[in-house]
């Protein structure tokens, strides 16, 4: 085999594993830590802390590190479609960054809400997860969907479809963000929809790694 193939074939595993893994983890993170039923007292929110404590701090662990692989995996398809000194590169990296800085924000409030002392930490701290959740539509989704859609739409890395679709995100992101600024609480259904985004990580990360062999000579080959 090749190096340049193999190399890149292993690239595209790695990067594809390591999506996989960071949406499972964000999965689990979510399946382990409901949260407590909207509207509690501060007694309620005292006693469901006291309960779940250690599940909360490790779905705080398993939401902090999950989009750390997915970040990862984004980077490696920035890599192989050659866009690390492209325009649309440089903007999914910083798009990443500011998801990263979002995401990890959340958590910090997941973990503050377990501090008793003073009695107003708990519910204090949902407001500012209920905050921070805007800005995931507002900015952070479409920061890092945007311009990655742009990069795999001009690649070979990916079925153009995944390009397309990724930019259908970053504007339906955006469009939520926008119409529900005015509710200081996003509803259910909308922070629901937050999923699908990893369902589109899931289904780039498997066709990354179902298509590492040919897709590692394809780019090892000039193009006509």
């Amino acid at each position: 085999m090749n190096k340049n193939v193999g190399g890149t074939q292993s690239i595209c595993i790695a990067g594809g594993l390591s999506g996989v893994c960071g949406v499972v983890l964000l999965g689990l993170s979510f399946a382990i830590n409901n949260g407590p039923v909207p509207g509690a007292t501060s007694a309620e929110l005292a006693d469901f802390a006291r309960q779940n404590y250690a599940k909360i701090l490790w779905g705080a662990w398993m939401q902090a590190v999950g989009p750390v692989l997915i970040v990862l995996f984004a980077f490696v398809l920035i890599h192989l479609a050659g866009a690390t000194q492209q325009l649309a590169g440089w903007m999914t990296f910083f798009g990443a960054s500011i998801l990263m800085t979002v995401s990890l924000t959340e958590v910090t409030f997941y973990i503050s809400a377990l501090y008793r002392d003073p009695a107003i930490i708990p519910s204090v701290s949902l407001n500012l997860i209920s905050a921070v959740q805007h800005l995931y539509f507002i900015v952070a989704a479409p920061a890092l969907f945007l311009p990655l859609g742009i990069v795999l739409v001009r690649s070979r890395v990916l079925p153009k479809s995944f390009g397309y679709l990724a930019l259908a995100l970053a504007a339906i992101f955006a469009a939520l963000g926008g119409i529900f600024l005015l509710r200081l609480t996003l509803p259910d259904a909308v922070t629901a929809f937050a999923g699908v985004q990893a369902l589109w990580w899931l289904a780039a990360a498997i066709a990354l790694i179902v298509r590492s062999r040919k897709l590692s000579e394809d780019l090892a080959a000039p193009e006509s």
